[in-house]
């Protein structure tokens, strides 16, 4: 059921004393227009489609700060009970909205259903089919102080070796340190938390709504964005996505704190963040002259244009990211194809997005100073 754009109402600043958790509606919220994660908000472990109805109405340009769980700690192997399962690390507040969601009853196959929790659709107004629709990230502040790292037979990498045999789930309870730049975890099991890691706030999953009424698993990535678990995303990008249905119908969620391109364990450091994103609307004509036809999604940072591919076989990832980026280099600045090719591999990083979500991601970094 759509509802009108809600106005934050709690803007209390948390003391430097009080430990960093941030439930629905406390502490800092940078928007006018905020969405709360409640169980009525979100979707846990799919994605949204075009006959879901939008939680959110916005116009282009708008700010909305958004609230987002963690699927860590709330899943079926994990107990489903996140207070008894971060209780075995310690004495750890937990979010009310991820003890809710796990509590509630909420109809899902593990195993079946992908894990990730997003928000339900929010509707750009006037946004069309053929249109682009831009998320730009303006901040991620983290809801907690700590985050888990996990790994599961049949994923990840290598699924034959980890976790240990007998395992079914093996889960690195991470901190962040009192600077909050830094991620710790333990150099063994049962030790103490001494190895160090820089933190990079970002939002694993954002997308727009598919055509049709069947919502797809929040696993793979595609054309309409999702799990892509792209690292650049952090404050300061932007994330380009063909609309695929009137409205848009964005989601954001899989929140992180960290993660190294290829997520190779299948989980990064994942915790929960609150997101505040501008959300706009390019007209097909103009969004041509930018991108070229969008075959897969862009993204933008301040230095880098970051075009994307998709595909279960890396290697064709691989090549849809290079034909993505030719083409880009076409649209964006008018180079020849077979100069643009020459380029890329003269000057151009492809790194690994990911390799653990049945469609491998690769994005390329093409230097936006290299071209004035």
């Amino acid at each position: 059921m759509r509802r009108e754009p809600v106005e934050s109402s709690d803007t209390t600043e948390p003391r430097a004393s009080d430990p960093i958790v941030l439930h629905n509606g406390r502490g800092p919220i940078r928007a006018s227009v905020y969405l709360p994660s409640g169980v009525d908000e979100v979707l846990w472990g799919r994605l949204p489609c075009e006959s879901d109805a939008a939680v959110l109405s916005v116009s282009p340009g708008q700010e909305v700060t958004i609230d987002t769980i963690s699927h860590e700690g709330i899943l079926e192997d994990q107990g489903r009970d996140p207070e008894r399962f971060f209780r075995q690390f310690g004495e750890f507040e937990v979010l009310d909205d991820a003890i809710a969601l796990a509590a509630s009853g909420y109809d899902r196959t593990f195993g079946v259903d992908g894990p990730h929790v997003v928000s339900r659709p929010i509707e750009v107004q006037g946004a069309e089919i053929g249109d682009v629709v831009a998320i730009t990230v303006l901040e991620t502040i983290p809801r907690v102080g700590y985050g888990i790292i996990s790994s599961r037979h049949g994923k990840g990498s290598v699924p034959e070796a980890f976790p240990a045999e007998g395992a079914p789930v093996f889960s690195v309870f991470a901190t962040v340190d009192d600077t909050g730049s830094y991620g710790r975890m333990p150099r063994v099991v049962g030790g103490e938390p001494n190895v160090r890691f820089p933190l990079a706030p970002f939002l694993g999953a954002m997308g727009v709504a598919v055509p049709g009424p069947s919502r797809p698993s929040s696993v793979p990535p595609g054309r309409h964005g999702g799990n892509l678990d792209i690292n650049l995303l952090t404050v300061g990008s932007t994330l380009y996505l063909p609309v695929q249905v009137p409205g848009a119908g964005v989601f954001v969620g899989d929140p992180h704190f960290a993660q190294g391109d290829g997520e190779v364990s299948l989980n990064a450091m994942e915790a929960s963040l609150r997101a505040t994103l501008r959300l706009d609307v390019i007209p097909r004509e103009e969004s041509l002259a930018r991108f070229g036809e969008l075959l897969a999604p862009v993204a933008e940072t301040s230095e880098f244009l970051v075009p994307t591919g998709l595909d279960e076989d890396l290697d064709i990832a691989v090549s849809n990211a290079v034909r993505a980026a030719v083409s880009l280099l076409q649209a964006r600045y008018g180079m020849d194809a077979q100069l643009a090719y020459a380029y890329l591999s003269a000057a151009t990083d492809f790194n690994i997005s990911q390799v653990v979500d049945v469609v491998k991601g690769v994005h390329a970094r093409i230097r936006k100073s290299d071209f004035g």
